[in-house]
């Protein structure tokens, strides 16, 4: 039976110790904070290749049931995983919160939507195809444009600069809230909450 008030949140990212500090990586560090929030240990998923966790978002028995979920398959094949999670769990694409890095955004800049284009984002469009719709949640984090004449696919699978490392745990700790916030007050009043005016 659909629980209505259980939510799947997916971080992003690709598996092995190589990559672990990439900006690729960006949606594991905010699922690894939201399970360091709320005390949700993530282990492999018998049904999935994923690293995946169970609980609660609160302490009282009405708060949101959640599960985290980080794919363990590279991260153009991050689909199949999410929609055996979906399917194992009956949750529907509109209660899927998937976080991941953004081209298109100003680094550090977090924004939230549902459905829209993949922008070029593997992991994104291997999410649509598997699961048949675009029409999933999104926690976007801007992780800015290559500098030069850097192809983006290199760009993505390099470490975040010194400079940027100053301030990443505090946006990483903003892109948790931001997903936490679309699951307790919903997308519109977060995106009135979070997203500067002229966004």
């Amino acid at each position: 039976m659909d629980d209505e008030n259980l939510w799947l949140i997916v971080g992003l990212g690709n598996p092995g110790l190589e990559y672990s500090r990439n900006r690729h990586n960006v949606g594991f560090f905010v699922v690894d904070l939201i399970a360091d929030r709320t005390r949700i240990g993530l282990r492999k998923h018998r049904r999935a290749i994923a690293d995946v966790g169970e609980g609660r978002l609160g302490v009282g028995v009405d708060s949101p049931r959640l599960v985290l979920a980080k794919p363990m398959t590279y991260m153009n094949l991050s689909g199949g995983p999410v929609a055996a999670l979906a399917a194992f769990y009956k949750v529907p694409a509109d209660r899927i919160v998937v976080v991941h890095d953004e081209l298109d955004l100003p680094y550090g800049q977090v924004r939230a939507k549902i459905g829209g284009g993949e922008g070029g984002h593997n992991g994104v469009r291997s999410l649509s195809r598997s699961l048949s719709t675009r029409d999933f949640l999104r926690v976007r984090f801007g992780i800015g444009r290559p500098p030069g004449r850097q192809d983006p696919a290199d760009y993505v699978l390099t470490d975040f600069s010194a400079a940027e490392r100053k301030d990443l745990e505090f946006l990483i700790d903003r892109a948790a809230d931001v997903t936490e916030s679309i699951i307790v007050r919903g997308l519109e009043a977060t995106q009135n909450l979070y997203h500067a005016p002229s966004a």
